[in-house]
């Protein structure tokens, strides 16, 4: 059984880390690397760094952010946002980051999975889909959010494993930024579908929201924002938590 994850993920806009609630309504949260020099030293697994207005903008991802933050943390972190080709990857790779995650840029053209894969392994290619429930079904959403696509969770999950993803960052809009918990039941969808490690995220408000996605789904990480940036939530004490469920740590 692959250990659980705790991994803090930084939206990033300006050069500054924000959080808002449902993908909208932003607030500055803080300095991007001073945060993931902190996570790192208080026992963050992985971190993820979101830059999240690269696509709507249609920029490439902040490198030299990417260097500064490979500069001071020890831990593996995934970088995303703008990144739309081979080249947008090589660079951030290079620049320090361990894993590239691509969202928009996959939905519009889904062989840039398998470019990057061939290229840096599939390891390295995180496919962040953002979900929202549409009349009873499980839908995919681009653009940070903002563009619906006629892409079902389920099929566009099977497609990008085939491509060669390694991992999926699951969002669900519904949950996003409420503290209300993860959303169980699409995860359970998944998981049950495909065979890569998935990483939970939107709706993490207390601690035992982590302790019922890593009980009741498949998630080998969960990812959450504000509960730690606002130090609503300490890492140490969510790690002890889950190690008293006797649940699979690192």
């Amino acid at each position: 059984m692959l250990k659980k994850r705790i991994i803090p993920c930084l939206d990033i806009k300006d050069g500054r880390t924000v959080k808002g609630v449902n993908f909208v309504d932003l607030r500055d949260a803080g300095d991007p690397v001073a945060l993931g020099q902190s996570y790192a030293e208080n026992g963050a697994d992985e971190l993820v760094f979101l830059d999240i207005t690269a696509s709507n903008e249609n920029r490439s991802t902040l490198v030299e952010l990417v260097t500064k933050i490979a500069e001071v943390i020890a831990i593996p972190f995934t970088v995303g946002g703008g990144i739309r080709t081979l080249e947008d990857a090589k660079v951030v790779i290079e620049a320090g980051a361990d894993k590239v995650s691509v969202n928009t840029a996959a939905i519009n053209r889904p062989e840039l999975i398998s470019e990057i894969a061939k290229r840096y392994g599939r390891q390295c290619v995180v496919v962040a889909i953002d979900v929202k429930l549409v009349d009873g079904e499980w839908m995919v959403f681009s653009n940070g959010g903002k563009k619906a696509t006629n892409l079902k969770a389920i099929d566009w999950a099977l497609q990008v494993e085939e491509l060669g993803a390694g991992e999926l960052l699951v969002t669900s809009m519904n949950s996003d930024g409420t503290k209300d918990g993860f959303e169980i039941d699409v995860l359970q969808l998944l998981g049950d579908k495909v065979n890569l490690p998935i990483i939970a995220s939107g709706g993490a408000g207390t601690i035992q929201h982590f302790v019922d996605v890593f009980e009741q789904t498949a998630a080998t990480g969960a990812l959450a924002a504000s509960v730690f940036h606002f130090n609503e939530i300490a890492i140490p004490d969510l790690k002890n938590e889950l190690k008293q469920r006797n649940l699979p740590i690192r």
